[in-house]
């Protein structure tokens, strides 16, 4: 006789989209999957096959750098059918697009079965932009999406692409226009953005950073100056950096810039004229500050594809909620925590509470790991997880929260240098100790919160519970709703009815 009630669980096939990226540098696979609004990534591969190395003295694709990119493509095609994608988005963009012999490359990508798409330089500024704003719902200012063979350039504000503009002086083109005189570059980027009197009308505004050269400068910055937590997207750089960058690259050996910041020799190589391009940019376009941006072309490919109601959702919450519900011991809906924690909280501002229903999704996620780890473990998770439309100051929030949630204690978590002030990170302890308390009432579930509440009432920190409840009020719980009351500075009461 089976004593046990089991559920009969299908698995769920998560919708997958692969985006095959032929840059002037990289020849690039991306595997997303989960949902549209953020879809995790799940696979990532580059061949760094240089299709825009010679085209500045050539004007064509190398046979060399052709042949390297076919096999790439190849293998791309492959895997994507391995992992049983619902749909391959293929495209090539300056490289293939200026070539003379680009049209030789397009039918052998064909002949792979690949539906390779041409994009227009106005096609890579807009769909970039369209990448910036998926990550940064918010942002208002100039993307620059720098690549191999060109410079796209996109007006964003409002949720949306106002301008374009796309400048043949991408990093490898750049290396060649300059030919070690500075002068020569500044004059082709002058006479290059004449048409385009949008891109100085906007000063005081930030400049969005996208692509892997700038990636790569923001990585540098990032070691010279001991930045506390390696994340790319909303990393933001002070206008003067480039040339503090520019002259710590050059007091240190190839080898050392590459153990230090991950990168590979090809953008080490290119690194000075990505520098030189962006020092052009502040003087022409004098942005309040750079923003790096890690989505661009693909994330805007996807974005591009959704409906309007989809690219409403906030993409934070949106991954939050998903991944904590995967890492959750029930996978319940976490918006009865939040409700209930939120009613001790209710000054806090949008953006706080926003933070706090993140920090709820994941309250959960530790719970697999060893006892003795798991307030590092939640840690983790919110500092270096793959979340966008977040800040440093959101994930330190974030992290504190699950910190404390997990046994972390009402303490700032180990960090050398903290970014959130301390009022934040008191805030951050006060919602960890609620989550922690919530936790130990309703065991991990959400049935418990829905009848009962928490309640600040004059001097008191009062827990409303069901009478039916009453037997849940054990000494754990009293303890753990002491513990939050003393640190908001209130009495622990407990109120049946």
């Amino acid at each position: 006789m089976d004593f046990f009630v089991r559920k009969q669980n299908q698995p769920v096939h998560l919708y997958r989209t692969a985006i095959i990226d032929i840059g002037s540098n990289s020849v690039r696979l991306v595997v997303y999957s989960g949902p549209r609004r953020n879809p995790a990534l799940i696979f990532n591969e580059k061949v760094m096959a240089g299709l825009g190395r010679l085209l500045a003295e050539t004007g064509a694709i190398d046979e060399a750098a052709m042949k390297r990119a076919i096999q790439a493509l190849e293998r791309f095609r492959i895997v994507a059918r391995e992992m049983d994608v619902d749909e391959t988005v293929c495209v090539a963009t300056a490289a293939v697009r200026d070539a003379s012999n680009g049209e030789e490359f397009t039918r052998k990508v064909r002949a792979l079965g690949l539906d390779i798409i041409i994009l227009s330089g106005d096609d890579e500024a807009r769909i970039s932009g369209l990448g910036v704003l998926s990550a940064i719902p918010q942002a208002d200012g100039i993307v620059g999406d720098l690549g191999g063979g060109s410079l796209d350039l996109a007006r964003i504000g409002n949720g949306t692409v106002l301008e374009t503009a796309t400048l043949p002086l991408g990093v490898l083109r750049a290396a060649a226009v300059r030919q070690g005189d500075a002068m020569t570059l500044a004059g082709a980027f002058r006479q290059m953005t004449a048409p385009y009197p949008w891109l100085g009308a906007h000063p005081g505004k930030p400049f969005y950073l996208v692509g892997g050269s700038w990636r790569a400068f923001a990585r540098l910055d990032m070691h010279l100056t001991a930045y506390p937590l390696r994340v790319l997207n909303e990393y933001r750089i002070d206008l003067s950096r480039p040339e503090a960058v520019l002259t710590g690259f050059r007091a240190m050996e190839k080898d050392t810039v590459r153990r230090a910041t991950g990168l590979a020799p090809s953008r080490i190589e290119t690194l000075p004229d990505a520098i030189a391009l962006l020092q052009l940019m502040r003087e022409h376009v004098q942005p309040s500050e750079f923003i790096v941006s890690s989505y661009g072309l693909r994330e805007g490919l996807l974005y591009a594809r959704m409906d309007d109601d989809v690219r409403q959702r906030d993409p934070l919450l949106v991954a939050a909620d998903r991944y904590g519900q995967l890492q959750s011991r029930f996978g319940e809906d976490s918006q009865p925590l939040f409700d209930w924690i939120s009613r001790v909280f209710p000054d806090d501002p949008p953006q706080w509470q926003r933070w706090l229903k993140a920090a709820c999704h994941l309250s959960d996620v530790a719970w697999q790991a060893s006892p003795d780890f798991r307030a590092e473990r939640g840690l983790e998770i919110a500092l270096h997880g793959n979340w966008v439309g977040i800040d440093i100051i959101g994930r330190s929030m974030i992290g504190q929260a699950l910190y404390t949630n997990f046994g972390g204690g009402p303490r700032p978590f180990p960090l050398k240098t903290h970014v959130a002030s301390p009022e934040m990170l008191d805030r951050a302890i006060g919602w960890g100790l609620a989550m922690r308390l919530a936790q130990r009432l309703a065991a991990g579930t959400h049935d418990v919160l829905e009848r009962s509440q928490l309640n600040q009432v004059g001097g008191s920190l009062q827990l409303v519970l069901d009478p039916t409840d009453a037997p849940l009020y054990g000494e754990v719980v009293e303890r753990r709703l002491r513990r939050l009351a003393q640190f908001l500075g209130l009495e622990a009461a407990l109120s049946l009815g």
